[in-house]
């Protein structure tokens, strides 16, 4: 058997490429789907988080299985669960269909988190969170590409009297199949290497008293945290900055490409800082840019767009890659357990914002106001003037409840930084003895 890393490497970033375009082309048509289907915001961010109930089911199932199965069965579920996704997402007719496809979308982007995550571990061995960041540059690159299919399609194609803006999305997802089918292709002919874990012989027993050490359960919690910092505002973005901008879905474009630059630059950081010491200024300045989003107005949204992309750009790989370097013995399920925490912890909080927001909505138009006939009115007419002046106002609540988070995280990753420059320096103690 001979193992190709390189090209490994590359379909394992293509297939994250698909999860990620599944966030941000979703991001830039979830108003237009809540608009056209009827949906409250609850239910919209019910559809949102089921993606983030899908994934923590296959990353957390995928880690335990994936050292008796092997990463290549994981990854060709993966394709199929993608693309059974897509097509239902194309012909969605209601609610119950997108979150089907959701749903599914969810599944397959956990399952490429559960085997992706050790195959990059386990192909690079020595240098585990600097390529960890390089794959996971892909994730807001695809964000990228995504956000601006979507702005780039709605200008082309929402301009001609014969295109319905339905068929616009449809277009908008089916942009996904192209990857897709490459990465199925591409994973079905290579061979694969065994995990780390197996590979080094440490077994399942000892794996699973690592999972018990205090500091991964300490990462676990802290992983909540940075999920919610970063994916809840990124998906969220096209809804709370609605009446900031005509284009809103650029906002989340500029922090999607910070997180690009900011992973693609991310070896001589990670060396001189150590992971822990990169997710303290993740920290200070994912807290800084979400304040700036809600005091800064007009074009200047986008400076504090950049500032919070910079800031949540290594939070996701440094984390993986933190336990993949100071916890390598839990293995695959560790890796996999932190991003099944982190994609939990969204989903509910997803669910739990839904409502708040449409509490927030709810007192910011008339009393006793339809919010389905207020989203439903025609562009200029007083009551979308209305729905537009409570959006404006709803928006920054939203986002002021979630700064709490990353204030938290400094104070967590304060400690962190303390506490691992002790245990180095006990640890070079003992070695001199």
């Amino acid at each position: 058997m001979q193992i190709n890393r390189d090209q490994l490497f590359r379909a394992s970033c293509l297939s994250l490429l698909v999860t990620s375009l599944s966030f941000g082309i979703r991001a830039g048509i979830l108003s237009d789907q809540g608009v056209r289907f009827h949906l409250s915001g609850s239910e919209i961010g019910t559809i949102t988080a089921t993606a983030f109930w899908g994934f923590p089911l296959a990353v957390i199932v995928g880690g335990f299985i994936v050292d008796i199965i092997g990463m290549k069965k994981l990854l060709v579920g993966a394709f199929i669960f993608h693309l059974i996704g897509i097509v239902l997402t194309i012909f969605a007719n209601g609610y119950w269909t997108l979150f089907a496809s959701t749903l599914l979308i969810g599944i397959a982007n956990g399952t490429v988190e559960a085997s992706c995550n050790p195959l990059v571990a386990s192909l690079y061995t020595d240098n585990k969170t600097t390529k960890l960041n390089h794959f996971h540059l892909w994730f807001p690159a695809g964000i990228v590409i995504g956000t601006l299919v979507v702005f780039g399609l709605d200008k082309v194609l929402a301009g001609h009297a014969d295109v319905k803006p339905y068929w616009v999305s449809q277009v908008e997802i089916a942009v996904m199949l192209l990857p897709t089918l490459t990465y199925g292709y591409l994973f079905s002919k290579l061979d694969f290497p065994v995990t780390e874990r197996v590979a080094s012989g440490v077994s399942t027993r000892d794996m699973y008293k690592a999972l018990l050490n205090p500091l991964f359960i300490f990462m676990i919690i802290c992983m909540f945290a940075t999920a919610i910092t970063e994916l809840f505002t990124n998906q969220w973005i096209g809804v709370l900055f609605k009446t900031v901008t005509d284009n809103a879905i650029l906002i989340l474009t500029f922090v999607a490409t910070m997180q690009v630059l900011g992973r693609a630059f991310a070896s001589p950081i990670v060396h001189k800082f150590a992971p822990q010491g990169v997710l303290l200024i993740s920290a200070i300045l994912s807290a800084l840019g979400i304040y700036l989003m809600i005091t800064l107005h007009g074009e200047a949204i986008y400076f504090a767009a950049v500032i919070f992309g910079l800031g949540v750009a290594f939070f996701w790989p440094c984390m993986i890659g933190f336990v993949a370097e100071n916890l390598p013995r839990t293995g695959a399920v560790g890796l996999n357990l932190m991003g099944g925490a982190g994609m939990l912890a969204v989903s509910l909080y997803m669910i739990f914002m839904g409502g708040y927001y449409d509490n927030l909505m709810a007192k910011n138009l008339p009393a006793g106001a339809s919010l389905d006939a207020y989203r439903s009115a025609a562009p200029g007419t007083g009551l979308a003037k209305s729905f537009d002046a409570a959006m404006s106002a709803s928006g920054p609540e939203v986002l002021k409840t979630t700064l709490v988070i990353p204030v938290g995280l400094i104070i967590a990753f304060g400690g962190l930084v303390l506490y691992m420059r002790s245990r180095n320096k006990e640890a070079v103690k003992a070695a001199a003895l």
